[in-house]
């Protein structure tokens, strides 16, 4: 499925509450990193929804920054960073134009890139570069078409056509992406029921800008 970024698709999951992104807690995959020591420095939320990592991050002690270019997904962001206390920094920006002044030592995305087409995961790849400073680290976490569910799905090789020149692509392994089950053939696929979280088959990327 060679899908992109439909604005209008996502703010209306934001405001119905039907994201099955939104698991109200971090990625588990998020926090291995954490506490393997693969953050570090001023830290990109690269479409960071509804905020779980940008705050968790900030009440860690990072100097983060969630972006998204849904303003419906940061009201929710900035109100459950309000709800816990917690001074996280959102804003509004373009994955795919993130500007060319170098900033960035580490980057999280995850469930971006995937939903990206075959245009514009490069283009994104050329946006993170120049964003990053030398030896940046870029941690993707993508659906994987290793199994079927519904949603958009991508091959290890789709990660590694788009990061090619300037990067070195240091990890790319099988992992899980942990999300809200919102349909029939996917509950019966997993087992569970509607409503409730899972784990489906993702690439855990590590990549990191020359």
């Amino acid at each position: 499925m060679d899908s992109t970024v439909d604005l209008a698709t996502f703010d209306s999951a934001y405001e119905n509450r039907s994201a099955p992104w939104v698991i109200d807690q971090n990625q588990p995959a998020i926090v291995e990193l954490e506490r393997a020591g693969w953050i570090r420095g001023a830290v990109l939320d690269a479409g960071c929804g509804s905020g779980e990592h940008t705050i968790h991050l900030t009440e860690l002690g990072y100097d983060v920054e969630g972006v998204d270019l849904s303003e419906r997904a940061l009201e929710q962001a900035r109100a459950n960073a309000s709800a816990r206390g917690v001074p996280a920094r959102f804003a509004v920006a373009d994955a795919l134009d993130l500007g060319a002044r170098p900033r960035y030592d580490t980057v999280l995305d995850s469930a971006l890139f995937h939903v990206f087409g075959a245009t514009d995961r490069p283009a994104y790849a050329r946006s993170l570069h120049a964003a990053c400073r030398p030896g940046a680290l870029v941690h993707v976490l993508a659906l994987s078409d290793t199994q079927a569910a519904t949603g958009p799905r991508i091959s290890d090789t789709a990660i590694r056509g788009a990061f090619g020149n300037g990067w070195d692509i240091e990890d790319l392994s099988p992992h899980r992406y942990r999300g809200i089950v919102r349909y029939p053939e996917d509950a019966d696929r997993l087992g569970v029921a509607i409503g409730e979280p899972a784990d489906t088959a993702a690439w855990l990327a590590r990549i990191r800008r020359l």
